[in-house]
């Protein structure tokens, strides 16, 4: 039998072993990189905004003079945080939302033409999604809780920065590990005191009052996991 022949059966073995080897270590290789602790999130995102009214203090008693930031998109960024690594439904996050929009009044006369306003709004995320018993990997619920500040301005007019927070919640869909989508929902108040003054017109200018005002954010977004 000559030496080609008595390598044969040991080529072929060598060969079963790696077909068999490689894929093992393949497996293996993805299964630790798809474990591996996932610390940051970065989201982009677009929604609408509800209007929001702020009440004119003084007024006469039966009136209800107002001040109205009208409904509209509005759209931004998150980024976020991990700080424990065991943990990826806790993260912590650093959102900017900017709405714009036109300001106009209601029960004043004469009526003051509609002014162009900006709302930018800076706020810390806290979010968890609690563990639900039989609820599929690939959609998870979360809540939220939000703090920070949020900047109006209607140019050259008016501007002013008040303490604002939220609540709300939502949906995470994760078609893969690394990439997804979210469904969310929060009312976010803004404080009011010490009250605002908003030029209306020549010669007019009205008084915010009220401690603080409602709105309303909803938006669709994706998020990369690394």
């Amino acid at each position: 039998m000559s030496p080609e022949t008595q390598a044969s059966p040991v080529r072929v073995l060598l060969i079963a072993l790696l077909s068999v080897f490689v894929p093992v270590v393949s497996l293996l290789a993805q299964n630790s990189s798809e474990t591996k602790p996932l610390r940051f999130d970065f989201s982009p995102f677009a929604g609408y905004r509800t209007s929001m009214t702020f009440p004119v203090d003084p007024h006469v008693t039966g009136t209800n003079p107002r001040v109205v930031l009208d409904a509209s998109p509005s759209y931004g960024f998150s980024f976020g945080l991990r700080l424990l690594p065991n943990r990826e439904e806790d993260l912590i996050e650093v959102r900017w939302a900017r709405q714009d929009s036109y300001l106009h009044t209601e029960e004043i006369t004469p009526a003051p033409p509609r002014q162009r306003v900006v709302l930018q709004q800076f706020h810390g995320d806290f979010s968890h999604e609690p563990y639900i018993q039989d609820w599929p990997k690939w959609a998870k619920p979360y809540v939220i809780g939000s703090v920070g500040a949020t900047y109006l301005s209607t140019g050259s007019s008016i501007s002013f920065t008040r303490f604002s927070f939220g609540l709300g919640g939502g949906v995470r869909f994760y078609p893969t590990r690394h990439l997804g989508f979210k469904l969310q929902a929060e009312w976010v108040p803004v404080l009011t005191d010490p009250s605002v003054a908003f030029v209306c017109g020549a010669g007019c200018l009205v008084h915010v009052g009220g401690n603080a005002v409602s709105q309303g954010e909803a938006f669709a977004g994706t998020f990369m996991r690394f």
